[in-house]
């Protein structure tokens, strides 16, 4: 497998899987506004999924459509050790460390991977990179507003 193909395969997983969490966050919210603003970030991450999952198909890649078995794993935990915390604050904190850790693993794919990834799919990640940078700015901001 191409350095394109895995570093597209882990961000797409990455990025899809933060959907998710973005879903399981909604759901512990209580406020409608933290509601609305956690479902307009599942819209914009979606999108950029959907960016993600074309460049994977121009590499003759299937696109990525279900949870990753490390994502389900730590998505069970969660649910376990959060088994008593719901509300805005428990949905503030997980969003806010999803969001760190998708951030840091564009970021390391940008700087480990960029000389072994073709320049078109390298655009889609760049392009990808700075929506997640604003979800990585929206989960500081609604952990200081909710935690």
């Amino acid at each position: 497998m191409s350095q394109t193909v895995e570093t597209l395969k882990t961000l797409t997983q990455t990025t899809y899987d933060s959907i998710e969490g973005y879903r399981k966050a909604a759901d512990k919210a209580t406020s409608p506004s933290l509601k609305e603003a956690l479902s307009s970030r599942i819209d914009e991450r979606s999108r950029t999924l959907n960016q993600l999952n074309e460049a994977l198909k121009m590499e003759g890649e299937e696109p990525i459509s279900s949870s990753s078995t490390l994502a389900s794993m730590h998505q069970s935990f969660l649910s376990i050790a959060d088994a008593f915390e719901d509300g805005d604050e428990a949905a503030a904190e997980r969003v806010e460390e999803g969001e760190d850790y998708l951030v840091g693993k564009f970021r390391d794919a940008l700087e480990d991977d960029v000389a072994d990834i073709d320049p078109s799919a390298l655009t889609v990640i760049q392009t990808a990179y700075k929506e997640v940078q604003q979800g990585e700015r929206f989960g500081d901001m609604i952990e200081r507003q909710y935690a």
